[in-house]
């Protein structure tokens, strides 16, 4: 029999994704502090990839528990410049800060993915994208984040790509779904390869 599929996220777009494959899953968003996981890797100076994946997979495992026999898919995605780690931005001031302190620069999306299966992590996987900023000006930045509004805060970055977001770039280095926080390459892969989808 095939297993029960799980998306541990209340993200809109990694639902979407797993709807676009065709695919047939619950969402059941897991019930964790990432910052409270965060803050003290953070502070062990943990790379901003592997704090990507410690919180694929407790996300994973908390959903897991409470789901026995089902294959849950956990996923987070940290974004770094240099040594310095982003999270979302609490206010639109912030969402300007952010998004000037990226201009002209490169910066990396980490994207983490697991699967767990009876509060087990029986597989993971990172992939890593990299996104290249032109160069903005405070005016710019400030017309832009107007325009697009609260939906600035609801991502890391303070951007989406694949909306009114794309215009703040200059070249981008990765695949589409890393980007959107989900590997679905390499997930399909693996439910295939479990049976869990036809293939």
């Amino acid at each position: 029999m095939t297993p029960k599929l799980i998306l541990a996220s209340s993200s809109p777009f990694r639902r979407m994704l797993m709807e676009n494959a065709g695919i047939t899953f619950e969402a059941h968003p897991a019930e964790i502090d990432e910052r409270a996981i965060e803050a003290p890797l953070e502070q062990d100076g943990a790379t901003p990839d592997a704090i990507a994946m410690v919180l694929a997979k407790a996300k994973a495992r908390d959903v897991s528990g409470r789901f026995a026999g089902a294959l849950v898919i956990g996923s987070d995605q940290t974004m770094s410049l240099g040594d310095r780690a982003f999270h979302k931005p609490k206010s639109m001031g912030e969402a300007a800060d952010h998004l000037i302190a990226l201009s002209a620069k490169t910066h990396r999306l980490n994207s983490a993915i697991a699967i767990a299966y009876n509060g087990d992590i029986i597989w993971e996987h990172l992939s890593r994208a990299e996104l290249t900023m032109r160069e903005l000006t405070t005016d710019f930045v400030a017309r832009h984040l107007k325009r697009v509004g609260d939906r600035a805060l609801s991502s890391v970055g303070a951007y989406q790509l694949e909306g009114e977001g794309l215009q703040l770039f200059s070249k981008i280095d990765g695949d589409y779904f890393t980007i959107l926080g989900l590997p679905m390459l390499p997930l399909l892969e693996k439910l295939r390869e479990l049976e869990a989808i036809d293939g």
